[in-house]
């Protein structure tokens, strides 16, 4: 999926000392890597479960949306919070809130008592974590290294993320068909002790000077700070449409695809890894592909992406939708790098927490509408939905293809 979080380039000086001889980094790296594996059997299970409760795609739809609204409508707050206060606390505060909820959950799944709503109140709970702990992230990583160490620690982070999410869900779908949804569960919240253990053997952040002002000063102050600038204005309104053609198609599509037509969590995994895969091909090659016109390639890929959603409809076999997922990975891994390194080379160290937020409102802003609209197309014509995404988004990079301050971008 297209994401306006923040990335660095993939080319690191020379000179500077790698950032994985830094313990700090070492410690954070590890724990987070944990979690995210931790992570992957949670986004496998949470669907199939709902589907395996429901049946319905507009109950999965209606339940990731339970998650997408708080998570946008906090985000910019979590921003705020995150250069006001310790991010580092921040992200042990909803690590451990998150533990609770996913055990709680397993418990329940475990026991055969759950209930439909208990899933809204578990999405509802991690889209509230998600809106702070992911600016939290964004702002604390860099505090863990030199300014020399920047670029590397983001390319060793992100490449390791993406490693994560390719083997990860796999295994997932294994673990769910051989011993149970509980398990998933059970083994997510057992993932977030470890990031929970390396934050608390980790330093809090240095203070800035923002973190005196007011919360809704300094909102206000990342607002504008993206509102003025043209160009990164532009990029985020493009990513924004973006996102909602891509998030709820492949959130909701993918999920009710496999299972209506091959009832394995196993073969979902599958195509999550693709997916995954296909993204750190298009990051690596956008590390190492010097380009000059960057606003032309990012145009040029979002195209390609939107023709290969739409083209999901036209494809019956597992393997076909994965090879399909595979180039759409790549594409969006390679608009993320490019659209990213491009947003930190324009983002003062001070305002990093608050813009870092604002635009991932371009992602998770979007998300409950594109969630429910997708629910209720899957409900009617599954293929209807992949058609209509792909579509509004090329028709949409055609018309930001018109706009100057996007094809100027370098």
């Amino acid at each position: 999926m297209v994401s306006a979080s923040i990335s660095l380039p993939s080319v690191s000086a020379p000179t500077a000392e790698h950032p994985l001889k830094n313990p700090h980094y070492r410690l954070w790296l590890t724990g987070g890597t944990i979690s995210l594996l931790g992570d992957q059997f949670y986004l496998v299970a949470l669907p199939w479960l709902v589907l395996q409760k429901t049946g319905s795609a507009v109950a999965m739809g209606a339940i990731m949306m339970a998650g997408a609204i708080p998570r946008a409508i906090l985000m910019l707050m979590g921003g705020a919070v995150s250069d006001r206060l310790s991010a580092r606390k921040i992200m042990m505060a909803t690590g451990t809130a998150r533990t609770i909820c996913v055990t709680v959950i397993g418990l329940l799944v475990w026991l055969r008592i759950l209930q439909i709503w208990e899933l809204y109140a578990l999405a509802f709970s991690f889209g509230v974590a998600d809106a702070f702990a992911a600016p939290a992230q964004s702002a604390y990583m860099p505090s863990l290294v030199k300014r020399e160490q920047l670029v590397a620690a983001s390319s060793v982070s992100q490449s390791t993320s993406q490693l994560i999410t390719i083997v990860g869900p796999v295994p997932a779908g294994f673990v769910i068909q051989i011993l149970g949804l509980a398990w998933a569960f059970f083994l997510d919240a057992i993932s977030f002790l470890f990031i929970i253990g390396a934050l608390w053997r980790l330093p809090d952040p240095p203070k800035t000077p923002s973190a005196r002002k007011a919360m809704f000063h300094s909102i206000r102050e990342g607002i504008s700070y993206v509102a003025k600038d043209v160009s990164l204005r532009s990029l985020m309104l493009l990513a924004t449409i973006m996102n909602f053609c891509v998030s709820g198609p492949v959130a909701v599509g993918l999920a009710y695809f496999t299972k209506t037509r091959f009832g394995s969590p196993a073969a979902y995994g599958t195509l999550i890894s693709s997916l995954a895969a296909g993204s750190l091909m298009g990051a690596v090659l956008a590390g190492c592909w010097k380009i000059r016109k960057r606003g032309i390639l990012i145009l040029a890929v979002a195209v390609v992406l939107g023709l290969c959603l739409g083209s999901i409809a036209l494809v019956e076999r597992t393997w076909s939708v994965a090879a399909i997922l595979v180039v759409m990975g790549a594409a969006a891994g390679m608009l993320n790098v490019h659209i990213g390194a491009w947003a930190m080379q324009r983002i003062d160290i001070a305002m990093r927490g608050r813009v870092a937020s604002v635009l991932m409102l371009a992602a998770y802003g979007v998300a409950p509408i594109s969630l429910g609209v997708a629910g209720f197309l899957v409900a009617w014509n599954l293929k209807l939905m992949f058609l209509f995404a792909g579509g509004l988004m090329v028709l949409t990079v055609v018309g930001a293809s018109l706009q100057k301050q996007v094809r100027e971008i370098e």
